[in-house]
Parts: C-alpha cells; structure tokens; sequence
C-alpha cells in the first residue's frame, strides 16, 4: 500500500515533545509528508517544529486540536486532507499522565483521564479510517498504549485502564478494518524520558536512575527508540501485523 505512493501522509498526534516529537521527525526521514497536531496552546512549538521537518523538503500541515473533542478530531483529518491530499498513516500518539492511587483518586480525575487517552483514541482511529476507507487503498493506524496497559503499575489506576482500553480497541479496530487493507497496531513503551517523565516527579534524575535499574538493558527508554518500532509499523514491512501492541 505505502509503496505504491510517491509521498505518503503521516498525522502524529500529541507531536510538539517527547516522543511524539520524534516519531514526527522519524517518518519525515523516512519520506512522508507530516501533518502536526497538538492543542491549540501549543501552536508556537508546532509551528517550529513545522520549520524544522519543512526544511528537510516535506509538505507540513499544522492541525491544531483536542482529541477528545469529535468535532475537533473530524476537522482535524480533513483539514490534513485538504493540505496533503491523502491521510495514510495515522499515529494517535496525545495522552496525559499523573499519578493518582485508586484511594485518592476522584472522578474527575479519572474521567480527564480516560477523555484523552481512551476516547481521543478511539475519536482518531474513527475518523482516520473513515478517511482510508474512502480513499480505498488501505492505511496504517498505529496508537500508543503503554506497559501499563500490559500490567497494572501501582499508583496509576486511571492511566493503567486508559491504556488497556488502547490495546482492546487495536485488536478489534483491527478485526473491524482489516477487509478494507488498514492495519491497526499499537505500541507499548517502558519508562521513556521525556518531558511527561520529568513532570511526574519531584527529582527526575533520582526516579530516572531508579527506574532504569528495573529494566534489562539498564537504561531509561529515548523518544527515538520509541520512533523506530512506529516507523516499522508505518512501513511497507509491517503490511501483514495487525492487532497488536508491541511493548518496546
């Protein structure tokens, strides 16, 4: 499918830092044109990124908007269709994080949560097929879950369901799309430092060192890790994955 087209179109979602920042820049390099979304707030940073991809010869959209808007996350893909032509690949990447232990948690904490991580995915891989199906040469739907949506992490129970709900919205988004050719993956990060880590804790360097002793390779995941398995799912190699959420 990706292949056969001169210049595919990419939307990251939630692109201004952190790994959406990278998966932006990643697939730019691998040659698509890039369409750019963050909230509103955030136009400053999306237009700089915007420079930054445009200079290396791609085609760039800015599409502000809030994912767990539905008006917001429809006009958000035609606007990229009317700027790029054609939305093939779409990474719905924006989510938020905050500690928040089921005993002290309220349900406003827990409905923000979800308004975001859960519904704003399933808003994005909606309105992204609608828009592959109707161009009928398939497409590629990758979302970010996370390990806590493998295993529940203590002290995040709000974050931990939004991101189980990503992984059983992917295999079955992908049940759903597969007759059309879209594949719908999603991926599944450790403990990455980016600025949604360091936010979440008082001295970033002790909670970095302290969580990078509990993975294997000793380290902290980069946004750039994480940008190369979405890059493979992105590609013409991944044509026959489907379904799934691959922890990196």
């Amino acid at each position: 499918m990706l292949g056969a087209l001169t210049r595919p179109v990419a939307l990251i979602t939630g692109s201004t830092q952190g790994i959406g920042r990278a998966i932006a820049l990643r697939l730019a390099g691998d040659g698509f044109d890039i369409g750019l979304n963050d909230l509103s707030g955030k136009r400053e940073a999306l237009d700089k990124l915007a420079e930054e991809i445009r200079a290396g010869g791609k085609k760039v959209a800015v599409v502000p908007a809030d994912v767990s808007n539905e008006g917001s996350v429809k006009g958000m893909v035609e606007n990229v269709v009317n700027d790029l032509g054609s939305l093939d690949v779409m990474v719905s990447n924006a989510g938020v994080f905050w500690w928040n232990n089921l005993l002290d948690s309220s349900a406003e904490d827990w409905d923000k949560m979800q308004a975001v991580n859960s519904r704003g995915m399933f808003l994005c891989y909606k309105y992204a097929a609608k828009q592959m199906v109707s161009q009928g040469h398939g497409g590629r739907i990758i979302g970010a879950a996370s390990v806590a949506g493998r295993q529940g992490i203590e002290g995040s129970s709000a974050y931990s369901a939004s991101k189980f709900a990503v992984v059983g919205l992917t295999q079955t988004a992908a049940k759903d799309l597969g007759p059309y050719g879209i594949t719908v993956n999603a991926y599944a990060p450790g403990v990455v430092y980016t600025p949604m880590f360091t936010n979440s804790f008082s001295d970033p360097n002790v909670a970095s060192e302290t969580w990078a002793k509990v993975t294997s390779l000793g380290r902290l995941g980069t946004p750039e890790d994480v940008a190369g398995l979405v890059a493979f799912l992105a590609s013409k190699d991944a044509s026959w994955i489907t379904g799934k959420s691959i922890n990196v």
